[in-house]
């Protein structure tokens, strides 16, 4: 479990393949910040740019870390596939301050930038999320984009999808990837948990058949 509040900025300096065909995936090396990984244990997860894996090894003295990730995930996510900045938070602990919303570091789908343009002292950014995505979308909702908990400030259903705006202030730009972000480029988002429940427990109330009192 995590909040969508970026701890550090890490690098993927290399990618192997686990196997010979398509079906198997990736080994990744990242290195993180200098002391990040003082608290990290064999095994312990980890959200990179959103997806939760588990670390497989570290060398703390490096300041890096491995995680193998499967053919699937990387065919589900964005920007884990090759050399390049990351997003990185540690799980969540029971004392930890729940800064952002509840993020369970599971991608639900990959979306596209189609503006990201200064507006006053911050930026606007505007995304196309998969239409399946629309109806977890919400004014003022939660959702995460590359791991990062962010406000929606717009939500605009269209033919191809549903876009939705956010605002990220200079901070935000500063201590994530999302400042590097380019028209076009693809952001992996998970969607509010609550909204994914409200959802379910909407759509059982629609389908299940209303008896006629005797």
């Amino acid at each position: 479990m995590f909040t969508g509040i970026i701890t550090g900025l890490g690098r993927i300096t290399e990618v192997r393949a686990l196997g010979s065909d398509p079906s198997h995936g990736k080994r990744l090396t990242i290195v993180a910040p200098p002391g990040y990984l003082d608290d990290v244990q064999l095994g312990d997860s980890i959200a990179i740019n959103g997806a939760c894996m588990t670390a497989v090894s570290f060398d703390v003295a490096a300041h890096r870390f491995e995680i193998d990730i499967s053919a699937e995930s990387l065919d589900k996510t964005s920007g884990l596939a090759a050399p390049g900045a990351v997003n990185l938070e540690k799980a969540l602990r029971a004392h930890d301050r729940l800064g952002g919303h509840i993020v369970s570091g599971h991608v639900d789908g990959i979306g596209r930038v189609a503006t990201f343009e200064p507006v006053g002292e911050s930026w606007e950014l505007r995304i196309v999320a998969p239409p399946e995505l629309a109806k977890y979308l919400a004014y003022k909702g939660s959702i995460a984009v590359n791991g990062v908990s962010l406000t929606v400030n717009t939500v605009t259903d269209q033919a191809d999808g549903c876009a939705f705006t956010i605002n990220l202030i200079p901070h935000t730009l500063e201590h994530t990837t999302l400042g590097v972000l380019a028209v076009g480029g693809a952001v992996n988002l998970e969607v509010d948990t609550v909204a994914r429940y409200v959802a379910r427990m909407l759509g059982l109330a629609q389908s299940t058949p209303q008896s006629t009192p005797q």
